[in-house]
């Protein structure tokens, strides 16, 4: 796999020990901290750029949840892949790490709330945020949950097109840009990790794990997560939006500027869900402006 993306990926990796399971994680550069946490069905590749942008002035850390990426993908016998894990396991990640001064933390998908979940915990350690077409909170009333994230996430076929048919990382990387589409060899980048039924665990458990109604799985701690926003009300934030997003659409961020209307909006009608790939040009420029005059 790793001859697959090396030519976009210049990177040494790390490991970290999760009682036994290998966590793969970016620790590039030095200064102040930026975390960056990946969705599904990305992995730290998706931030690669961000990193060579800011590894010459902070200390970038970008880890592989478990099952994604370069870190391991153990059976449901070895890994419980729930929020609450995720949010652990990067917690036990930045203790580990015993970084100094404030965490700057850039979340995307997934990552949001696992990102938030984390900053839910220790608000006192974080210094400003970057959202990018993600949630901490549950659907907006004004979404409908899609269909496609149904079936993926309630039905035996779902499992055969995610697991059997990568159907959920091909599909991401396929419309996951609009206005500048993956080249193939990106496309392939992207799905390299999920080469097989058994290396699609995470695909597949991240969706299953959505919480749509009180009684599901982690609804609880999704709740619990969105009351602690309130915290970070005063903290500089930046939102970066592709509005063409299948999932994380207008309703999402209309919901995180009602919540933090402070926050400095960069949103793009004809962009879509991986907008660090879509709009790097001009979205990660950005970024490193915002992070530097705030």
């Amino acid at each position: 796999m790793r001859d697959e993306v090396n030519k976009h990926y210049p990177f040494t990796g790390r490991t970290l020990d999760l009682d036994g399971l290998s966590y793969h994680y970016l620790d590039e550069g030095a200064g102040e901290p930026v975390v960056m946490v990946h969705g599904n069905p990305s992995w730290s590749f998706y931030y690669r750029n961000l990193v060579l942008a800011l590894r010459n002035r902070y200390r970038c850390i970008v880890p592989d949840h478990i099952g994604c990426g370069f870190s391991e993908k153990p059976g449901d016998d070895r890994y419980d892949y729930t929020l609450s894990r995720r949010i652990d396991d990067l917690e036990r990640l930045i203790d580990s790490l015993n970084l100094e001064g404030k965490i700057n933390l850039v979340v995307h998908d997934w990552g949001g709330m696992i990102g938030m979940g984390y900053a839910s915990r220790h608000p006192e350690r974080i210094g400003r945020i970057v959202i990018l077409n993600t949630a901490a909170f549950h659907l907006p009333k004004e979404k409908t949950f899609p269909l496609g994230l149904k079936i993926c996430r309630d039905t035996l076929l779902g499992t055969l097109l995610v697991r059997g048919f990568n159907a959920f990382s091909v599909g991401a990387s396929i419309v996951g840009c609009k206005k500048n589409p993956m080249s193939n060899e990106l496309m392939q980048a992207y799905r390299a990790p999920y080469d097989s039924w058994a290396n699609r665990i995470a695909t597949l458990r991240f969706v299953q794990d959505i919480p749509f109604a009180p009684g599901d799985r982690n609804y609880a701690l999704v709740s619990e997560i969105a009351d602690c926003l309130p915290r970070f009300a005063d903290i500089p934030m930046a939102i970066f939006w592709g509005e063409l997003d299948f999932v994380f659409d207008t309703t999402f961020l209309a919901e995180w500027q009602r919540r933090f209307p402070k926050a400095e909006v960069h949103s793009y009608p004809d962009a879509g869900h991986y907008i660090l790939e879509d709009m790097k040009d001009e979205v990660v420029p950005l970024i490193a402006d915002f992070l530097k005059r705030t």
